[in-house]
């Protein structure tokens, strides 16, 4: 049986059985309740999976679409789904034109990025510093990875391992919002936080 996916990659959870009778796809909904798609297809049959729930079963080598309850999927799958990770999260931090001070809304905001990092075993960080078109190339690209830097020493000084954590400046490359060369836009002074 194969499994071909469509959609948001976020909200999808493609669980299989490895029985050769028996196969199951089931779709979960994602933390906001959105699903992605699926198609199940194997060469006697094809369903598609596209709502919370949706599965797709192997009976016969025939493929037929169905429906799994919470509690079927909780104990079939409920090792599986203790045992994997938090999901990805990322966080945008805005600054002060031409420096590397955040904003007032992005200095209150740090505390829930700091909590969400905590709260990760062993996170995998990415940080990523952008400024607006403002200046010239080679000044935005210090100034983005200035940003991506300040973030990340603030992650080492809790107790992040700097190993855990990339950083790269983008400079005036990936604007958030398009603007003439030489605008100052709040929004795209930023740095980009992932983490997995």
């Amino acid at each position: 049986m194969h499994a071909r996916y469509l959609g948001p990659l976020a909200a999808l959870l493609v669980l299989c059985g490895c029985a050769t009778s028996r196969d199951l796809v089931v779709l979960l909904p994602g933390k906001d309740g959105k699903v992605g798609k699926v198609i199940v297809s194997n060469p006697k049959g094809e369903t598609v999976l596209d709502s919370a729930y949706a599965a797709a079963r192997t009976t016969d080598g025939k493929v037929r679409r169905d429906r799994a309850s919470q509690n079927e999927v909780q104990s079939i799958f409920g090792e599986t789904l203790e045992a994997m990770p938090p999901r990805p999260i990322s966080f945008t931090l805005y600054f002060e034109s031409g420096t590397d001070e955040f904003t007032e809304a992005s200095k209150r905001e740090v505390k829930g990025v700091l909590a969400e990092m905590a709260r990760r075993p062993a996170p995998e960080i990415t940080v990523i510093g952008h400024t607006d078109q403002a200046g010239t190339d080679q000044m935005n690209d210090a100034l983005s990875l200035q940003r991506a830097k300040r973030v990340k020493s603030i992650l080492v000084g809790m107790g992040i391992p700097p190993s855990r954590i990339l950083t790269a400046g983008r400079g005036r490359r990936e604007p958030l919002v398009r603007t003439a060369d030489g605008a100052s836009e709040p929004r795209n002074r930023r740095v980009e936080i992932s983490v997995r």
